[in-house]
């Protein structure tokens, strides 16, 4: 007899080709969904199982859901695809939003939460289904209050921070199905089940960003969000020059300012009140002290004392200890150990004890 019902979100990628075959294996009653978002085949198609591996521009085209119809085909496993158009434009309307207003978003957080496991979650009800599962590389695990979110084993994959906007009543029924596998091992598993993706390259960060230019995507979506030129200044407020438009540009960023003063600068402030961009030496972009708004935890509740982490500002950033403080109106307070480069406004800090993902939330502006 069938284990639970659990619907899959597949992508027509090896990750979540392999998670859901792992579910079957498992006995699990698997549907697999794939989300339609909408974009242009032509802008996000990425090469079917069939071509050569090359560098893909994107995912949820045509070629991926005929890739992922032919897995589930081979898993014999239902398999639909909805379309989500007007929840991904939502996702990048505040993409747009975000760098209008002086601040570097982060979709793919938003996608989880919104999409991923939002709109998942309620499809999964709806076919009476009470767990969903993705392709992630994280693990949930059982703790003393409950399930825990923590990292992958594979370290060098893991993404775990990308789902700290999860809310946590629904990890007891979310599955991560790759959280103890490496890369290599979740190839080979989709070799050996002869699933035709197992050599399919993978897709880029930002799916609807297929060139890789977000500024390309800001002018053909919201020309306007591209904004004004206006005073570039050092941290004295010293006129430097002219900017091309705030969203042009991100905190910590050293290429493209269009001035040479002798030494390298880097973007320290975006000003959107001001319409300025403040550069200065990279040593100004040390810092120890933010905050953080819209903190969602993952803990049995919100911390009343302060709290000792390894906090992580990008996903690449190698987490550094810091001291957490609770706030009120879902706010939190950040202090390092040791002062760390470009805290961005607009993107995610993540807080980990251990292997063991406790909260996040948006770092706020200055």
């Amino acid at each position: 007899m069938a284990k639970d019902r659990v619907v899959v979100a597949m992508s027509g990628g090896v990750d979540s080709s392999v998670a859901a075959a792992l579910l079957v294996e498992q006995g699990y009653e698997v549907i697999g969904l794939f989300m339609r978002t909408g974009a242009s085949d032509e802008e996000t198609a990425a090469p079917s199982c069939d071509d050569q591996p090359k560098k893909i521009r994107g995912c949820c085209s045509a070629i991926d859901a005929g890739d992922a119809q032919r897995v589930a085909d081979r898993l014999d496993v239902p398999f639909y695809a909805l379309n989500f158009k007007d929840d991904f434009d939502r996702i990048k309307d505040y993409f747009v939003d975000e760098y209008s207003q002086g601040r570097t978003p982060n979709p793919c957080v938003v996608c989880n939460s919104w999409l991923k496991f939002g709109k998942l979650w309620e499809y999964a009800e709806a076919v009476g289904a009470n767990q969903i599962a993705t392709g992630h590389y994280a693990r949930v695990v059982p703790g003393e209050n409950g399930p825990e979110l923590h990292r992958a084993v594979d370290t060098s994959k893991d993404q775990s921070y990308f789902l700290f906007g999860l809310r946590q009543e629904i990890l007891r029924g979310v599955r991560f199905p790759l959280g103890d596998l490496t890369k290599p091992e979740v190839r080979e598993i989709a070799r050996k089940l002869e699933l035709g993706v197992h050599t399919k390259p993978e897709s880029q960060e930002i799916c609807f960003v297929p060139s890789g230019d977000y500024k390309e995507f800001i002018a053909g979506h919201r020309p306007d969000a591209l904004g004004t030129p206006g005073e570039i200044v050092d941290q004295d407020g010293q006129s430097l020059g002219t900017h091309q438009g705030l969203s042009r540009y991100t905190i910590g960023q050293r290429k493209g300012l269009g001035i040479a003063v002798g030494e390298p600068r880097y973007v320290l402030e975006i000003d959107p009140q001001q319409n300025q961009l403040v550069i200065g030496p990279e040593q100004l972009l040390q810092r120890r002290e933010f905050q953080v708004e819209r903190v969602n935890w993952l803990i049995s509740e919100v911390p009343q004392a302060p709290l000792v982490c390894d906090v992580k500002i990008r996903y690449l950033h190698r987490p550094a200890t810091a001291t957490i403080r609770a706030l009120p109106d879902g706010c939190a307070s950040v202090c390092y150990d040791e002062p760390q480069s470009a805290i961005t406004p607009g993107q995610a800090a993540v807080f980990y004890q251990g292997d063991r993902l406790v909260g996040g939330g948006w770092i706020a502006d200055r």
